[in-house]
């Protein structure tokens, strides 16, 4: 069963209002497991990101403008998506954002089976914070270089969040009895918190280590942005 994890960096919060996307990170998993292949793109936005964007992910225009723009790999990741599932953490966001940019190259929109991390996450967590961040912490997965995003980075964390959120590693064990959790009938779906946190015991942190050592990769990428926000911020 394939399944794919994805993520977005944009200029804005608002596809509808002209902002686009500037960033695109995708996970492959195989049956609950990363098979190590990924799509990955810087992408020229042809605008600025405003000031809010660029604390967050620190992609300036300088550093964008020899990127890519959406349409030059468009067919790639159609290619890359295909039919899977997708794990989004805050799908109408980033789904916004994507077939927005779709639309721009007049591309079919995604009607892939979706779940939502962030509404399985709110069944489990109820009344608590879930954001990425906030989840990582509750399963002791280690964020601690993560004070830049990366589209890339948030998509491996994402998969191990979702790994925990629909049962921990022990769920690619059992293939047959897999938790199907669609963009139709996430609503109404129940899970059994007692039975899945059942005798669990403490668990030490989970150190993430990214297959392309991405966040190294993020890391040199904004040293090389002319003018870096990041810079700015520090000094």
């Amino acid at each position: 069963m394939r399944e794919i994890v994805l993520d977005t960096e944009t200029t804005g919060l608002d596809s509808n209002n002209g902002d686009r996307i500037v960033e695109i990170g995708i996970i492959e998993l195989e049956n609950h497991v990363q098979t190590g292949n990924y799509f990955h793109y810087y992408l020229n936005p042809e605008k600025n990101s405003d000031l809010q964007a660029l604390k967050i992910h620190g992609l300036n225009s300088d550093f964008l403008k020899d990127k890519p723009k959406f349409i030059d790999i468009a067919d790639q990741f159609m290619n890359f998506v295909s039919d899977s599932k997708i794990i989004i953490h805050n799908a109408p966001f980033d789904l916004g954002f994507i077939n927005s940019e779709l639309r721009k190259c007049d591309k079919v929109e995604l009607d892939n089976i979706i779940i939502d991390t962030m509404l399985l996450a709110k069944k489990i967590f109820v009344g608590q914070s879930v954001g990425l961040d906030s989840l990582c912490r509750k399963f002791d997965i280690d964020i601690s270089n993560r004070e830049i995003h990366g589209a890339l980075k948030d998509a491996k964390l994402l998969s191990h969040v979702y790994l925990e959120l629909i049962g921990g590693k022990q769920t690619k064990l059992d293939f047959t009895n897999e938790l199907n959790i669609t963009n139709l009938d996430y609503q109404h779906s129940t899970l059994d918190i007692n039975s899945l946190y059942k005798n669990n015991k403490t668990r030490i942190q989970k150190n993430i280590f990214l297959n392309i050592d991405d966040n190294e990769l993020h890391r040199r990428n904004i040293k090389e942005i002319p003018n870096s926000i990041w810079k700015k911020l520090k000094s």
